[in-house]
C-alpha cells in the first residue's frame, strides 16, 4: 500500500502528496498521529489539539463519499510504521516537508533511517515554497512566485484506490491506541478545518480587505480586517498557493494597495519558515553568535505577571489576556508582547517561547523562532525595536476600547488615564473608589530607564566585531540580494 502520513497539511485539495497516491493506482492509507513527543511538548495546547481534531473531523466528512477514512492514531512514529508494514507491506511513504522544531526532525530522521532499512520509499513534497538544502537566498524569490503560481491541484478522488471504510475500521484500527475526535468547542477560538478557511477567506476578500491597512495595525478593529487565515494556513487547511491565487482573482474588486500588503505578507510568512529551515538553531539560541554572551537574569515573578497579564500595563496586559482567551492578537501586538518581555522585564527570549506558542492558536515554529530572535533585538542586522507600550496604546487604542474590553478594571476610568493609571491623583482616585494595588497592579518596571537599558546594552552588543561579522554571513545566507548589511527589516 501507499500511505499519506498528514502532518501541517489538512486539507484534500491542493495537496500534491494525495495526488500521487492517487496516481500510483495502489492501495492507499490515509494517517494522521497525535504523537505524544509532540502533544505532550509544551510549545503545544489543547487549543492546538482541538483545532487540529476539528480539522480532521472536516475531511473525515469529505472523504465519506469515497468510503474511506483518515486512520487516526496516537503512538511513537517508528512504532506506528513498524505495525502497519506488517499489517499491509508499505511501499511508498507520501508525505510534505515539514519545517518543525528539532523534535520532529529529529522524528524525521528516526523514519527515515527506518524506512531505508525495510526498504520503503519515502517521498517528500515542497510545503509552500520552503524549499530544503538551500545556502542562500539568491534564487528563493522567484522560486518562491514559480510555486505560488503552479496549478492548485485537484486530486481525482474517485479514481483514488483508497482502503474501504470498513477494512480500516475491522483491520487497522483495533491494532493501535485511538484518540477520540470529540471536542468541546469554544465560541472564542476560530474553528477549525477547511470548510471553516474558505469561509474566513471570502469573508476577508469580498468584505474585510476594505479596512486591510487602515485597521490591520489596530488592536480592536484588526480582528475584524485581518485576514484571520494564519490558523488554517499554519495547520494546512488552505495551501497558500491556494490563498495567493484565490486572492489575485478578486484583484479587479478590490483596492490594489490592501491586496498587495495582504499578498506581500503571504511570501512574508514563506520568508521566515525559510530561515528556520535553513538554519534550525535558532530554536534554542540568537542565531547571531555574538548574542550567546548576554545573559539575562531570571525573574519568575515578573515572568509570571507577564504571562498572566497583571504588568500594570494596560496595553501589555490587554493584549495578553486577549490571546490567552481568544488564541489572536495581530502582529504588532504579539511583537510588544515579545518586546516588552525582552526589553522592558529583561528576560531571556528563551524564557517566553512556550507560553505565547502554547497560545498562539497559529504556533509556526518557522515563523515563532526567528520572530522572537528579531523582537527580541538579537538577530545583529535588524532594527532594535523596543516598544513603548503606553505611547502604542495612545496611538492605536486612543479612546481605549482594546483596553477596557480586556482589563475591564480600568473601563470606569476617565480616558485621560485609561492608558497611565498610575498617574491618577489622589483625590480623583478616592471619587473614582480606585486604588492602585488594589484593584489594579501598578507598574512592574520603569518604562523609560529599562528602555534605556536595552537599547544602550543591546546597540553595545551589536557593534562588537563578532556580531558584524556575524551580521554580513547572516544577510549573506537569509536575505534576498541587493539588501544592505545594516537595519535589514525582514
Amino acid at each position: 500500500m501507499v500511505v499519506v502520513w498528514l502532518k501541517r497539511d489538512l486539507r484534500l485539495l491542493d495537496h500534491e502528496p494525495l495526488i500521487h497516491a492517487i496516481s500510483s493506482g495502489q492501495k492507499i492509507l490515509l494517517l494522521y498521529n497525535f504523537e505524544p513527543l509532540w502533544t505532550t511538548d509544551s510549545h503545544y495546547s489543547p487549543r492546538h489539539i482541538r483545532f487540529i481534531k476539528q480539522s480532521l473531523a472536516d475531511m473525515q466528512r469529505q472523504l465519506a463519499p469515497y468510503n474511506t477514512k483518515i486512520l487516526i492514531v496516537g503512538q511513537e512514529m517508528v512504532t506506528v510504521w513498524k505495525k502497519l508494514h506488517q499489517l499491509r507491506t508499505i511501499k511508498l511513504l507520501l508525505s510534505y516537508q515539514e519545517t518543525g522544531m528539532k523534535i520532529t526532525y529529529d522524528r524525521d530522521k528516526a523514519v527515515a533511517k527506518w524506512c531505508r532499512t525495510n526498504g520503503v520509499q519515502w517521498k517528500q513534497s515542497v510545503q509552500n515554497g520552503v524549499f530544503r538544502g538551500l545556502s542562500n537566498r539568491s534564487k528563493w524569490k522567484d522560486n518562491w512566485v514559480a510555486f505560488i503560481n503552479e496549478p492548485v491541484g485537484v486530486p481525482k478522488m474517485k479514481d483514488g484506490n483508497f482502503i474501504p471504510l470498513q477494512e480500516i475500521q475491522t483491520f487497522f484500527e483495533p491494532e493501535f491506541n485511538r484518540p477520540s475526535l470529540a471536542v468541546t468547542s469554544n465560541k472564542n477560538m476560530q474553528h477549525g478545518g477547511t470548510a471553516y478557511a474558505v469561509k474566513y477567506l471570502n469573508s476577508f476578500l469580498t468584505e474585510r480587505i476594505t479596512g486591510y491597512n487602515t485597521y490591520y495595525s489596530k488592536p480592536a478593529t484588526s480582528r475584524l480586517y485581518s485576514s484571520r487565515l494564519s490558523p488554517y494556513i499554519a495547520w494546512g487547511n488552505l495551501s497558500v498557493r491556494q490563498v495567493c491565487q484565490y486572492a489575485a482573482q478578486h484583484k479587479a474588486k478590490v483596492n490594489k494597495r490592501n491586496l498587495s500588503s495582504f499578498l506581500s505578507r503571504m511570501r512574508w510568512q514563506a520568508h521566515f519558515i525559510q530561515k528556520f529551515e535553513m538554519e534550525g538553531d535558532m530554536e534554542f539560541k540568537s542565531v547571531n553568535k555574538g548574542y550567546h554572551k548576554l545573559v539575562k537574569p531570571k525573574n519568575p515573578a515578573l515572568q509570571k505577571a507577564w504571562r498572566q497579564g497583571n504588568t500594570g500595563l494596560p496595553l501589555v496586559d490587554a493584549a495578553m489576556r486577549c490571546l490567552l482567551t481568544t488564541g489572536f492578537v495581530n502582529f504588532r501586538l504579539r511583537a510588544m508582547l515579545a518586546s516588552f518581555f525582552t526589553h522592558l522585564l529583561w528576560q531571556p527570549w528563551q524564557d517566553c517561547t512556550e507560553h505565547l506558542a502554547q497560545n498562539f492558536l497559529d504556533f509556526e515554529p518557522g515563523i515563532h523562532f526567528p520572530q522572537l530572535n528579531m523582537q527580541s533585538g538579537e538577530t545583529g542586522v535588524n532594527t532594535i525595536r523596543i516598544y513603548n507600550p503606553i505611547k502604542n496604546g495612545k496611538e492605536h487604542d486612543p479612546e481605549g476600547t482594546f483596553i477596557k474590553k480586556w482589563v475591564p478594571e480600568l473601563e470606569k476610568l476617565p480616558l485621560k488615564y485609561i492608558h497611565e493609571p498610575w498617574k491618577i491623583p489622589a483625590m480623583e482616585k478616592t471619587f473614582l473608589n480606585f486604588e492602585l494595588g488594589r484593584d489594579y497592579p501598578g507598574p512592574i518596571v520603569d518604562i523609560a530607564s529599562m528602555r534605556k537599558y536595552a537599547s544602550d546594552t543591546l546597540y553595545a552588543y551589536k557593534k562588537n566585531p563578532l556580531s558584524k561579522t556575524e551580521s554580513i554571513r547572516i544577510v549573506h545566507t537569509h536575505t534576498l540580494p541587493g539588501r544592505p548589511v545594516w537595519d535589514q527589516h525582514d
